[in-house]
């Protein structure tokens, strides 16, 4: 089906960059703090998105955000929410070939149990000395890669 794009912490910022290195994703994640609802409908001219809540998304449009979601993509299951801290479950048990997160502006790519926690780190305002940047997974025979894509802006 395609790679799936993953993006967080836009805050507000839809860089060309962060756009360009997202074209041809399948499906794209935004793991939250969207900052403002004409992110999201930019996104979805690239491919379909699945967003959540993150803690700056306070306005009336965002309360349609869930705060966590499940996304099930080529054989893999997905589990998204905005701070891995909130985490009320455990990956492994309950299936899930990774946890998608942001809130931390890091870039973050480890494997636990088996499960692959993936954060894309920041793609919207730099933050101190922090990269900006997305994130890439592929999916192949029930297996999971992720990639950090780092943007220069």
């Amino acid at each position: 089906m395609g790679p799936i794009g993953v993006i967080s912490d836009t805050h507000g910022l839809l860089r060309p960059q962060a756009v360009a290195a997202l074209r041809g994703s399948a499906l794209i994640i935004h793991a939250g703090d969207v900052g403002r609802p004409e992110i999201l409908d930019e996104l979805r001219t690239i491919a379909p998105v699945v967003a959540v809540r993150g803690n700056v998304d306070r306005d009336a449009w965002a309360n349609r955000l869930p705060h966590s979601e499940t996304v099930e993509h080529d054989g893999v299951l997905l589990y998204v929410l905005h701070i891995l801290e909130e985490l009320e479950l455990d990956p492994p048990t309950a299936g899930f070939h990774a946890v998608i997160t942001g809130h931390t502006h890091r870039p973050k790519m480890e494997t636990k149990d088996g499960v692959l926690y993936f954060n894309p780190g920041s793609a919207g305002p730099r933050r101190f000395d922090l990269p900006v940047s997305v994130g890439r997974l592929t999916a192949a025979d029930g297996k999971l890669h992720g990639e950090l894509v780092y943007l220069q802006v």
